[in-house]
């Protein structure tokens, strides 16, 4: 199997970011880590693994990106417009750096999001936002509400970043086509800590007239990496 690290200096950011890519060929799956993780926890954690005859097969790319989480919602010692600042900084950085990387590997430009936990929150606010780049959403155990970063205060950087404030109040209509056009997988455990949040925010997009798998696993399937290996297997597909 393919292995590549992958390294720069991010103008974004204004710090050196590190990425770890699997495979040679095959759509293209930005993968985000759980909170405060790193780029190589997707492969600590044996979710590469899982997908190995899907890489080695040429099926499936993996780009497993490192976060900010630490910088951004979790920096307490900071205001929190300046944590969602820094937020939209990474942002910029997945927009202008790791989808044009992305694009110059690959020439397929069907990009699934992934992630597990927090990880599945980056990946849905980066697949709702940004439809026409990201096609495909594959969120496992996640809370798409991430108000309690905000420690009460309010403003754009907050509400544009936080799924469940800003896809109710949505009326683009081109955007919103887009996003029906997409494939938008959302997977959790029967007794999973997120199996609420998920079910709320699935609502929220019904009521958008978007359509979407719910996969509920059981039975008696928790918040962990076991679960989350056989989910993303299957939801590849």
């Amino acid at each position: 199997m393919h292995r590549e690290f992958v390294k720069w200096w991010s103008p974004s950011l204004g710090r050196e970011m590190d990425m770890l890519v699997f495979g040679h060929s095959g759509t293209p799956v930005l993968v985000f880590p759980s909170s405060n993780g790193r780029f190589y926890e997707w492969e600590d954690f044996k979710m590469i693994e899982a997908v190995r005859g899907k890489i080695e097969s040429g099926q499936n790319q993996f780009f497993c990106l490192d976060s900010v989480d630490a910088e951004s919602f979790y920096n307490r010692n900071v205001h929190p417009h300046v944590r969602f600042a820094r937020y939209e900084q990474y942002e910029r950085y997945i927009l202008d750096e790791v989808v044009p990387l992305i694009n110059n590997k690959n020439p397929n430009r069907y990009i699934i999001t992934t992630g597990a936990s927090f990880g599945a929150y980056h990946a849905a606010n980066f697949a709702l936002k940004n439809p026409w780049t990201f096609r495909k959403l594959i969120a496992m155990s996640g809370k798409y509400d991430i108000s309690a970063f905000a420690d009460g205060h309010e403003g754009d950087n907050i509400y544009f970043n936080n799924p469940v404030a800003y896809m109710p109040n949505m009326h683009n209509h081109d955007h919103l086509e887009q996003i029906r056009r997409n494939d938008l997988r959302f997977v959790v455990g029967d007794h999973d800590i997120c199996l609420d949040a998920t079910k709320h925010f699935c609502h929220i997009l019904y009521q958008k007239g978007i359509w979407y798998e719910l996969d509920v696993w059981s039975p008696g399937i928790i918040h962990d990496w076991p679960a989350w290996r056989g989910m993303i297997v299957k939801h590849l597909l």
